[in-house]
């Protein structure tokens, strides 16, 4: 999702100057822990992930007048679950290759929110009132539908240029030119554009929002070091105790567990208004009750389910500032991943197949209608460094996890009705954090420099004036051209498109050393001077002895996404040896991990 690299590595490498048993890997990328570790470590990922996953389908139901049919919106739940498990096996098995999860992108939140706010789209006023909404009226249906098919074309047009980025080996050339004071503006941008969804949600209710804020902040801040004792089994120690980290794990989880609990005595005891115009009542677990029974227990998410997507220049332009965001974010979660599982740094064929498959997943999420599109997930990557355990093999089982879970259609009905200011209180913790990722990328170029503060601070005021003047006035963008006006409309009304222009456009004209914007550093940060514990070509080659059947071609060399055609000698025997030392070291202690999977 957003970008927590800096973090990640700043944290290895002080954990390497210690005690190097506790870096010590239980099982690298390469290794097939038992097959239950496997799936109690693949639920993990997916409860690490789900408050990402799940935020993105409740933001954008505001947007699509979604906001009193929460049938719907298990629905679109259910299709992200169903196509970020997709997208996932895809990723593990023909893309990077790294134990890293996909699922929705924020970056593509704020030009689908820009589009959805023009006029055309705006939300009719009967929509915004319960009662006198039918959700199972042609008309109502027609509006959500109407609104989420160009958002569906918009994804699946903008997604090409990820694809053609990616395949085509252009990834390269565009990090080149792209440093820490484009990319944050660009990221804080998306968290500072959001504010008003958690001020909204969290408005209905705020002493419940600000109970599930608290719960979060304390579980994931102030108790992150308690371990909790639980029982646990191995095959040498049989059923025993051992202490889990287990705020540290899920501290999203269960701050939203807890809160929902809260909201349902209160509203058995009513305490909570049962007036609909009531201060607190949208607090109740009553309102949505009747999702639960509505919901099939199966449903399986098809391309198209919503009708034939349609394409707006507009939002086809918008969408395209997001994947750019997305795919910068994206190689810094590679380096990071390939670090905390044990593999060598990922070479250039790996992240342009990597970034070619994350456009192949927003291509089958539009397709899907999942009203987003995918990305690397970067909670994920920080929850290897947890477990110590690099496994691809848990990924796919996470992937598999997910594909099952949306094809449960009560699952998406029970995400759905989770109280509003409970979301609410959520919002205001996740979004803080996008937006302080984004500032973090500056600990790399020198804030001291007059220029850097300038380029900086120009860039993230514009980004936030420009849209909200252009919100307030939207009749001054008057071209003569409709598709001009639109397409001026969705770009001036994204903050993070307009700061991050600006933050790059600046950042490449005003004279400054690359150590002065921070170049040098950025470009360093990929090198990792650690020994790997497995071989390049035993991560990242192409499955199925597809690398080995390709390397007769000698072409295969100007494929920009394929291993070279170059293999590693056969009588290279000490490389080897070293090789299976390094991932011998990795099995030490294989079932110690065992207790960190809960």
């Amino acid at each position: 999702m957003v970008n927590n690299f800096c973090g990640l590595s700043n944290e290895h490498n002080a954990d390497v100057s210690e005690d190097n048993s506790r870096d010590k890997l239980t099982y690298c990328v390469t290794d097939v822990p038992p097959w239950y570790l496997c799936i109690i470590l693949g639920i993990q990922h997916f409860l690490t992930a789900f408050g990402g996953i799940i935020a993105i389908p409740l933001i954008l139901s505001q947007g699509l007048c979604l906001q009193h049919d929460a049938l719907t919106q298990s629905h679109l739940i259910s299709t992200i679950f169903f196509v970020s498990g997709i997208c996932t096996l895809l990723q593990v098995t023909f893309g990077v290759r790294l134990p890293i999860l996909q699922g929705g992108t924020f970056s593509l939140l704020a030009p689908t929110t820009s589009l959805l706010s023009m006029p055309e789209w705006e939300c009719p006023a009967w929509t915004q009132n319960a009662t006198l909404v039918n959700t199972s009226s042609p008309e109502f249906i027609q509006i959500w539908q109407s609104r989420i098919r160009v958002i569906q074309g918009s994804i699946m047009v903008g997604s090409l240029f990820q694809v053609l980025v990616g395949f085509s080996g252009l990834i390269g050339l565009l990090m080149r030119f792209i440093g820490p004071l484009t990319i944050a503006p660009t990221i804080s941008l998306i968290g500072f554009s959001l504010f008003d969804s958690a001020g909204t949600e969290a408005g209905s209710h705020w002493g419940i929002s600000a109970m599930t804020t608290f719960l979060i902040v304390l579980f994931s801040q102030y108790l992150r070091h308690i371990a909790i004792p639980l029982p646990t089994y191995n095959k040498a120690k049989k059923v025993h105790i051992s202490r889990i980290n287990i705020f540290q794990m899920l501290p999203v989880l269960l701050g939203i567990t807890v809160s929902w609990l809260i909201c349902y005595l209160l509203t058995i005891y009513n305490v909570l208004p049962s007036d609909p115009e009531g201060y607190g009542y949208l607090a109740r677990t009553d309102v949505k009750g009747d999702v639960m029974g509505n919901a099939p227990w199966f449903r399986f998410p098809y391309p198209g389910q919503w009708g034939m997507p349609t394409v707006s220049l507009p939002g086809v332009l918008g969408i395209l500032a997001g994947i750019i965001s997305s795919m910068i974010e994206s190689v810094g979660d590679y380096h990071a991943c390939a670090r905390l599982s044990g593999a060598p740094p990922p070479p250039r064929h790996a992240i342009n197949r990597g970034i070619g498959i994350e456009g192949l997943g927003c291509l089958l999420a539009g397709a899907w209608g999942t009203g987003n599109g995918t990305t690397s997930y970067s909670e994920n990557v920080g929850a290897l460094g947890i477990t110590k355990v690099g496994s691809r093999m848990v990924i796919v089982a996470s992937g598999v996890i997910l594909i099952i879970m949306g094809m449960l259609g009560k699952v998406g009905a029970i995400f759905s009705t989770i109280p509003t200011p409970v979301i609410g209180g959520m919002f205001l913790v996740m979004f803080g954090v996008i937006a302080a990722v984004g500032v973090s990328n500056l600990q790399y170029a020198d804030m001291n420099s007059s220029r850097n503060i300038f380029i900086l601070g120009f860039s993230m005021f514009t980004g936030l004036v420009i849209p909200n003047w252009i919100i307030k006035n939207p009749k001054v963008l008057n071209t003569g051209i409709v598709e001009l006006d639109q397409v001026l409309q969705v770009f001036l009304t994204t903050g993070m498109f307009v700061g991050g222009f600006f933050g790059f456009v600046l950042d490449n004209t005003i004279p400054g050393t690359k150590a002065e914007r921070g170049m040098a550093v950025w470009n360093m940060i990929h090198e990792d001077e650690s020994q790997p514990l497995v071989e390049s070509e035993e991560v990242y080659g192409l499955p199925c002895g597809i690398s080995s059947r390709l390397a007769s071609y000698s072409w295969i060399r100007y494929i920009p996404f394929c291993p070279s055609h170059k293999t590693r000698p056969q009588n290279d025997t000490s490389s080897n040896s070293a090789s299976f030392e390094k991932k011998e070291n990795c099995q030490d202690d294989s079932h110690i991990i065992a207790v960190a999977a809960l």
